[in-house]
């Protein structure tokens, strides 16, 4: 068996803990940092109540969703 004293088993134990922190930590901002693009056709603009919305369909025409009224590209 391996003998170590109380305080050095402590600092080990906190030392280990807080790396592990530490790598989570910079693990969860690596995958943060990353960039979203939208692409532009999906971007419309409301004629009547000038609102930007996002629609994702490839549509002619879409229907805003403030005001109901129809948009064309």
């Amino acid at each position: 068996m391996i003998k170590i004293d109380f305080s050095l088993a402590i600092t080990l134990y906190l030392f280990i803990f807080i790396n592990i922190i530490l790598v989570f930590w910079l693990f969860c901002r690596k995958e943060k940092d990353k960039k979203l693009s939208l692409d532009p056709r999906y971007i419309w603009f409301c004629s009547v109540c000038t609102y930007t919305y996002i629609n994702t369909k490839e549509d002619v025409i879409s229907t805003c969703p403030r005001c109901g009224s129809y948009n064309k590209k």
